[in-house]
């Protein structure tokens, strides 16, 4: 088939058009600087038609995306393209302004086609008109629209620069408590911080509206003094003859330039009075008037009685006020179907959702993975409105993400009759696990110290660690601190002996469902890692890794370290004990830096060089295998000893760890989990090579 001259010539535009899409900052640039050229550059009168004419375009556009834009932020360029518009119209201004000086004596076609349409179609070949419409549309634009978008924008801003700490708390308060993730925290904040930029800027872009209608003024009063002295001083005019000719052209040419101006002022209006409306100008203004019916009813009342004045055009006034009872009829129809459907979509979702006695028994059956039941005096800690139990218990969630990697399971609260009524017990995959009791409306002071406390109130123990307390009157909580006690309120209480809790059975805690999602919500750069570890490990292996971590109280955070860990000899053994040595290993940094105190030095006790060699001695290795024989009566000493040791520094509630051969770690830990599992316990495998460590105490025969 043959390609004629106009397939090529379409085909050239359409690769030219291509490349314009492929280069758009390049063109942007270009256009930004010609229109700074105009300003300099004399124009002829059709490239100043077609400059008009884009400069027209371009602010309708503004003007629909304004009307169709869900809320103000889908639109934050517009102060930077209000600035660019607005130097468009004011560079033309002077273009059209040279050539009216220049060539107005001519005629009215002088300044080009545009200018003349404006000035024939408005003007009506009449300036006088001419310019009382043109003060007209100053007036609208500068006093009304200009005005009180200016100062919108100026409230906007102060409120939203006032309104950032709080709700940057507010989305730290969500993530703590768990009811968002980081990736939304990050996008809120982010909004955040683009909703601050863009009503700031939205207020200094508002002063170029208002200075472009400063300007438009001042040009046209240049124009028509300028332009009646050119034409009787240069070209012999008469008074009259260059007033008709230059205001003529000059009116135009400030119609041309006021009615864009006007345009991208309403623009302007409708973005910063959208505020916090979301949705379409016509959804959000025609949705809201039409949910009022008998305002409807109402204003048509009032129209009808207007059309029976004498003088006043009734048959119209009587078309209005039917179509507002039409109007109106419908949008009751409207609702009341909308009522009904709502009714029905309830119904049938009370209908799906209603349990047969199957789901009853297996609901019965279903185990809470946390749960806190309160006796009956408990029960306003949660049912108040302001009640703080269920904020605090919920912020663990947030905790725990933090500090140790995983997200709890959600505690679900209920009141049980069968304790008593000050009583709470807390319960772990259907096991109660700890009790205790609080006094609502008082408050517990705990002293420090050893010393008694001095104070009217009822003796108790502190039911997480034991200490002596005491529950007293709201209105000695103040003499209380000034003695130096530590002053708890029972939400508190509960809530810290809760994290105690959680944290002793933290393994419990991470099933098998939240180590899959834990290693498959990875970042995408190691989903690659993930992929090679499920074929060499199973997840059940990786699961007991991580409980083993948790157990001695390791954070998991730095998972992506942890399976990269395992996967480095997974595909050499499935032993548990030997990838959680390797992954301490590979955790050292992390390790060392948990343990360091104030001084920067990581406190430790070592054991003697008889200790040392009895326990390399009791190893036995078989494989992958590892056990350890040794005497019931030489563990039971060693474990007096460590203990005497340990207990002179939890005296002073200081914990140092303590440093053993890596061959023996798991095994000490095993004898010391049960008297003292605040005890870390490391190997010279886990000193990270920043580390210093200090030498506290020795344990020896």
């Amino acid at each position: 088939m043959a390609v004629t001259d106009q397939d090529q010539q379409a085909a050239g535009f359409g690769r030219f058009m291509s490349q314009g899409f492929a280069n758009r900052d390049v063109g942007f640039a270009i256009g930004v600087t010609l229109v700074l050229a105009v300003l300099f550059v004399p124009l002829p009168a059709a490239i100043l038609d077609f400059g008009l004419a884009v400069s027209l375009s371009v602010s309708v556009l503004v003007l629909m995306v304004a009307l169709w834009i869900p809320k103000p932020l889908e639109f934050n360029s517009f102060p930077t393209l209000l600035l660019v518009v607005t130097l468009l119209r004011l560079s033309l201004n002077v273009a059209s302004t040279r050539l009216i000086l220049s060539e107005g004596h001519t005629g009215p076609s002088a300044a080009g086609g545009v200018i003349e349409g404006f000035s024939r179609f408005i003007v009506a070949g009449n300036f006088v008109i001419g310019i009382v419409i043109f003060a007209i549309l100053v007036v609208i634009n500068f006093v009304v629209i200009t005005k009180g978008s200016t100062r919108i924008a100026e409230v906007a801003a102060r409120f939203s620069l006032d309104a950032m700490p709080g709700k940057q708390m507010a989305i730290d308060a969500d993530l703590g408590s768990g009811l968002i993730d980081e990736t939304e925290a990050r996008r809120r904040r982010k909004e955040l911080e683009a909703e601050s930029g863009f009503f700031g800027a939205m207020d200094g872009a508002s002063k170029f509206v208002r200075g472009d209608a400063v300007a438009g003024i001042i040009i046209t009063l240049v124009n028509v003094i300028g332009g009646i002295l050119v034409g009787v001083l240069q070209h012999g005019l008469s008074l009259g003859q260059a007033a008709d000719s230059y205001t003529t052209l000059t009116i135009g040419d400030g119609l041309v330039s006021q009615i864009p101006a006007l345009i991208v002022s309403m623009a302007a209006g409708l973005i910063v009075t959208k505020g916090g409306t979301e949705g379409a100008a016509n959804e959000a203004v025609l949705g809201q008037l039409s949910k009022f019916p008998k305002a409807l009813f109402m204003a048509a009342a009032l129209l009808f009685a207007m059309g029976l004045l004498p003088g006043f055009p009734m048959v119209i006034f009587t078309l209005m006020s039917a179509g507002m009872v039409g109007l109106g009829l419908l949008i009751l129809r409207r609702t009341e179907q909308a009522r009904v459907d709502a009714a029905q979509a309830e119904a049938a979702e009370k209908k799906a959702s209603a349990s047969s006695p199957e789901d009853d028994m297996r609901t019965a059956m279903r185990l809470d993975d946390l749960k806190l039941s309160l006796g009956s005096a408990l029960v306003p800690l949660t049912a108040d409105k302001e009640a703080a139990l269920p904020g605090k218990i919920r912020s663990l969630r947030g905790l725990f993400a933090r500090d140790y990697g995983f997200v709890l399971p959600s505690v679900r609260i209920k009141d049980d009759p069968n304790i008593t009524s000050k009583a709470y017990t807390i319960s772990v995959q259907g096991v109660e696990v700890a009790k205790g009791e609080v006094r609502p409306g008082l408050l517990m002071v705990i002293s420090p110290s050893d010393t008694p406390l001095q104070m009217p109130g009822e003796k108790v123990k502190d039911p997480t660690f034991g200490l002596d307390a005491m529950w007293v009157e709201r209105s000695f909580g103040a003499e209380a601190e000034r003695q130096g006690y530590t002053v708890v309120d029972p939400e508190s209480v509960i809530t810290t002996h809760m994290t105690e809790v959680i944290k002793d059975h933290m393994p419990a805690l991470l099933n098998y469902s939240a180590v899959q999602d834990l290693v498959g919500g990875l970042e995408r750069e190691y989903q690659k890692l993930v992929s090679d570890l499920q074929g060499k490990t199973p997840m059940i292996t990786v699961q007991h890794v991580l409980q083993a971590l948790l157990a001695e109280r390791v954070s998991i955070r730095n998972l992506p370290l942890i399976v990269e860990s395992i996967a480095e000899i997974g595909h050499g053994t499935t032993n548990t004990v030997t990838l959680t040595e390797h992954v301490r290993k590979r955790l050292a940094n992390q390790i060392c830096k948990a343990l360091t105190d104030q001084t920067g030095f990581v406190p430790v006790i070592t054991l003697n060089a008889a200790w040392e060699k009895e326990f390399i001695e009791a190893v036995r290795i078989n494989g992958d295998e590892r056990n350890f024989l040794m005497s019931p009566q030489r563990v039971q000493e060693f474990v007096l000893a460590a203990r005497k040791q340990i207990q002179q520094f939890a005296a002073k509630d200081e914990w140092p760890a303590l440093m053993v051969a890596p061959e023996v770690r798991h095994f000490v830990r095993s004898m010391l989990e049960r008297v003292s599992p605040m005890t870390s316990v490391i190997s010279h495998n886990e000193v990270h090579r920043k580390a210093h460590l200090r030498t506290v105490a020795t344990i020896g025969s």
